[in-house]
């Protein structure tokens, strides 16, 4: 017969890489908005808006890669959020995004309309903003459980 959990247990590790990649993205989310609310008023904020929006909107896909897959490592994380991130700008391509994104706000938000292609280095931007983060979280755990 197995004992039941107490409160004294360790939390498995699984769930506390989850809550940190789940605050991650609520993090996430808070700063593109952030920046959207301070920056989006004028032409140059607008530009860093949009740079930073783009960046974190692979960040935050790296945070939910990691969210479904604990275990995950960085540069596989960034990698898939790189794809992703990539698989939907390059989708913008055929108008099915902006076809969508006329009938619905969270597929404008998810998918967007336009292609830019500068948007894709946005995005590996942010993929190697989330895998030095990822990688850099990972090893300071490391220490600390030694």
């Amino acid at each position: 017969m197995s004992e039941k959990p107490t409160l004294l247990d360790p939390v498995p590790r699984t769930a506390t890489v989850r809550a940190a990649a789940l605050a991650a993205a609520l993090v996430t989310v808070a700063a593109g908005l952030g920046v959207r609310a301070t920056a989006g008023g004028d032409v140059a904020g607008g530009d860093v808006a949009k740079y930073a929006g783009d960046a974190l909107y692979t960040v935050l896909i790296h945070t939910l890669v990691v969210f479904l897959a604990p275990r995950v490592r960085p540069l596989t994380a960034a990698g898939a959020a790189l794809a992703f991130s990539w698989a939907v700008e390059l989708a913008q391509l055929t108008g099915v995004p902006a076809d969508l994104a006329r009938h619905s706000t969270v597929a404008r938000l998810v998918l967007g309309s336009t292609f830019n292609a500068p948007d894709l280095l946005r995005y590996a931007a942010g993929a190697a903003l989330a895998w030095a983060a990822h990688r850099g979280l990972r090893s300071w755990s490391a220490r600390a459980r030694a």
